[in-house]
């Protein structure tokens, strides 16, 4: 087998595109200590920040998606894959990776595909139950397509001898986080036996589970359990008002600094289903209640969702049938009776891929 002493990493847009693949950087260096990374993004994208924020080289070049109507903007995508595919040929031929991966959003299309017209062995990580346009188009060029979901096969039918089901790197680095003992106390002032349920709506927040969370704590407030509402920074300066008098066991917090260490020490979430979230819970085998986004390409929030409902590993709340009232009854559904909420856990544990990381190395492997 050939060690691997370069790789280059490309993906952006979202965290949930970004975070995979330094998951999957930090398992690759603990097996190959002298291993070197370039990371290829958008200098718009999130990823110039969060990849320099990390310490590691970073490339760009410039890409855009189609729309989905005909439009002067799609002539423009097409010629900036083009001279992307081009900058990024430039990029690897200099840099002489041993193998490209490529995590998803629409920067990955140039770079990988300049990879395959070098001759560079390639993979692509598709998070999502649902295949984003980019991974379908560059599905037919890669050595391997790495899924979390088993319902995504179908949307790579024609090339379905380079599917692996992997999981997603960051269910296994959630569970390499340790256990802190009195974490609810020490961070929260919380007991730390008290049965307790995370609200967010992603890092940035989610007006509409943030307006149904809060209208809740009045019934919050004699629950025989604790809350913590995550509003997103952007969103917590304008609620200020309504923060006022909160009862004991109800905190408000613009972010949660350590989402894994939290997510150890509770018993429920109610969160949105973008793929990387799902893939801790899943993970962790913690019961959750999902509330899709209905703003992301093809719905894929809620296939993703049901992915978890229809195994009985979590509920689904859409967002046009959100409120307070409903928001209440479903926590209090879970959390006030133990056998179904661990009924809930053992099925998501079970939907859990605990060792990600080492699958998608080792396919690598096989094609470096």
């Amino acid at each position: 087998m050939k060690e691997i002493k370069r790789v280059v990493l490309s993906g952006g847009g979202t965290g949930g595109h970004i975070y995979p693949a330094l998951a999957l950087l930090k398992e690759m260096q603990l097996k190959y200590p002298n291993l070197e990374c370039l990371y290829i993004g958008s200098a718009k994208g999130l990823e110039s920040t969060i990849v320099k924020n990390a310490g590691l080289p970073f490339e760009s070049v410039e890409i855009q998606g189609l729309k989905r109507s005909l439009s002067i903007e799609n002539i423009k995508a097409v010629w900036l894959m083009l001279t992307s595919t081009y900058k990024a040929k430039q990029i690897l031929k200099a840099y002489q990776p041993d193998v490209v991966i490529g995590t998803g959003g629409y920067v990955c299309a140039p770079v990988l595909r300049a990879a395959t017209q070098l001759g560079i062995p390639t993979l692509i990580h598709e998070q999502n139950s649902v295949a984003g346009i980019t991974n379908k188009y560059l599905g037919r060029y890669v050595d391997i397509i790495a899924t979390c979901f088993e319902e995504v096969t179908k949307d790579f039918a024609k090339v379905a001898h380079k599917v692996r089901l992997t999981g997603n790197p960051r269910g296994q680095e959630v569970v390499q986080t340790p256990v802190v003992a009195n974490y609810l106390e020490e961070q929260y002032g919380f007991c730390s036996d008290k049965p307790t349920v995370l609200v967010f709506g992603g890092s940035r927040g989610a007006p509409a589970i943030n307006q149904a969370a809060l209208a809740a704590i009045p019934a919050f407030a004699n629950a025989a359990y604790q809350v913590i509402i995550a509003t997103g920074q952007a969103h917590y300066e304008t609620l200020q008002s309504e923060l006022q008098d909160l009862p004991n066991n109800v905190k408000v917090v613009p972010y949660i600094e350590n989402m894994p260490t939290l997510l150890r020490a509770i018993q429920l979430v109610v969160c949105r289903s973008g793929a990387t979230t799902l893939t801790e819970l899943t993970a962790l085998g913690l019961p959750s209640i999902l509330i899709p986004s209905p703003y992301v390409t093809a719905n894929h929030q809620e296939h993703n969702a049901l992915a978890l409902v229809n195994r009985h590993a979590a509920c689904m709340i859409r967002e046009s049938e959100l409120d307070s009232a409903i928001l209440v009854e479903k926590i209090n559904e879970l959390l006030l009776s133990p056998t179904i909420l661990a009924e809930m856990a053992t099925s998501a544990r079970t939907l859990g891929i605990t060792d990600a990381s080492t699958r998608i190395i080792e396919a690598i492997e096989t094609i470096v």
